[in-house]
């Protein structure tokens, strides 16, 4: 509940957000600032180990946070998914991703199709499950998607992960239509290029660096901070009339010759 000055706007205590792809990078930064806004948080990923390193990290600063051991790329994880956590999910952050950095006539069908199952079709199948749940509960609950610039402007020798991104904002608004009635918010977050632990070779790359100078409004690289300060909004009531959108969150790339 929003307060007249509007001290609690951003606040989520009292709610449970889900964090896909959450042991490392955007997905870990992401939960770690959900959990600072005073959610409890679920992290996921593949690996046991992993998992449990994350879950601790959060949980020394005294963020309440569990871990939910995964593979969402399988099929039927939804099902498992729906559940063990679906049944107390009031915030859904889809970080998950994979990318091939190849373009067209370069990579085969099926691995073309590895990419969009991972970035769009196992995506679509979480948030159906989620929201099926939030939806019985009668939760006005958010699903915020992690997207990328990529998915509205063209990149060169990048077509799979383009095309899985594209599809997901598609997804994105396509969603938020369906569960519009219910009070649920589905919204989608693009990323420029964010200095993260996957991205290390290119941040220390001086062409690269001299690149984002000329690209960017900004001329830097992005911090996964910025990003996760963006979700943190739109989970919040501060966000309660956002969506069907996509936000960029690139530095001023996409608008800017």
């Amino acid at each position: 509940m929003v307060t007249g000055d509007g001290r609690d706007l951003f606040s989520l205590a009292g709610r449970t957000a889900l964090v896909t792809g959450s042991v490392r990078g955007i997905g870990l930064v992401v939960a770690q600032a959900l959990g600072r806004a005073g959610a409890s948080v679920i992290l996921n990923g593949r690996h046991a180990e992993t998992v449990a390193v994350a879950v601790e990290k959060l949980q020394d600063e005294g963020i309440d946070a569990d871990p939910f051991v995964a593979d969402m790329a399988q099929p039927g994880v939804s099902e498992q998914m729906l559940s063990a956590v679906g049944e107390r999910t009031d915030i859904l952050v889809n970080t998950i991703g994979a990318r091939d950095r190849r373009g067209t006539g370069e990579m085969a069908t099926n691995e073309f199709r590895v990419v969009v199952e991972l970035d769009l079709v196992s995506i679509y199948g979480i948030s159906a499950a989620v929201s099926r749940q939030m939806v019985a509960r009668g939760c006005q609950g958010r699903i915020i998607n992690i997207s990328s610039v990529v998915g509205h402007l063209g990149k060169r020798g990048d077509v799979a992960y383009s095309a899985a991104k594209s599809g997901l904002e598609g997804l994105t608004r396509a969603m938020a239509a369906d569960l519009g009635p219910h009070g649920i918010t589905v919204n989608a977050i693009a990323p420029g290029c964010i200095a993260t632990p996957a991205n290390r070779e290119l941040v220390e790359d001086p062409k690269w660096r001299d690149w984002l100078v000329r690209r960017t409004m900004l001329g830097r690289w992005g911090r996964p901070e910025e990003l996760a300060g963006v979700v943190v909004a739109l989970a919040s009531d501060a966000g309660s009339f956002i969506t069907g959108q996509t936000i960029d969150v690139d530095g001023g790339m996409s608008v800017t010759f």
